[in-house]
């Protein structure tokens, strides 16, 4: 059970990442903060397409997403607010995203060491066994 500790964390991490100048420019929503997982909503912006015959979302956007969540659920697993970097990201592009819709992005951190932290993520529409990208 969460103690006063982790919904303070959780809340800080919320403000935190909903303000955050990359992600307003690009428009994400955080849709939710537990003391290890992150989600935001990319939504479908014509500014952020990578192919202009057929819509699709740039991969970069989508990595900025998932980027964005895995910083997120860090920080929510963190036991203080400190400063923390990508160290090395890998995004599997499985499909591209359906144009005119948002993507979903979460990311859970699994594991926490003295100066690294490890996340999975994934991002999809509606449904999160559908992956665009992991």
């Amino acid at each position: 059970m969460a103690d006063a500790g982790d919904d303070m964390q959780v809340r800080m991490t919320r403000a935190f990442a909903g303000g955050v100048p990359h992600n307003l420019a690009l428009g994400l929503r955080v849709l939710d903060v537990s003391p290890t997982e992150a989600s935001f909503e990319l939504p479908y912006d014509a500014r952020l397409v990578g192919n202009p015959d057929t819509g699709t979302l740039h991969g970069g956007a989508i990595t900025a997403l998932l980027d964005a969540c895995s910083g997120a659920a860090v920080f929510a697993a963190l036991p203080s607010m400190v400063p923390i970097a990508t160290l090395d990201l890998r995004i599997d592009y499985l499909k591209p995203a359906e144009p005119g819709r948002p993507v979903i992005g979460k990311a859970t951190c699994y594991k926490l060491t003295r100066n690294v932290a490890f996340t999975r993520g994934v991002a999809y529409q509606d449904d999160p066994e559908n992956v665009v990208a992991l």
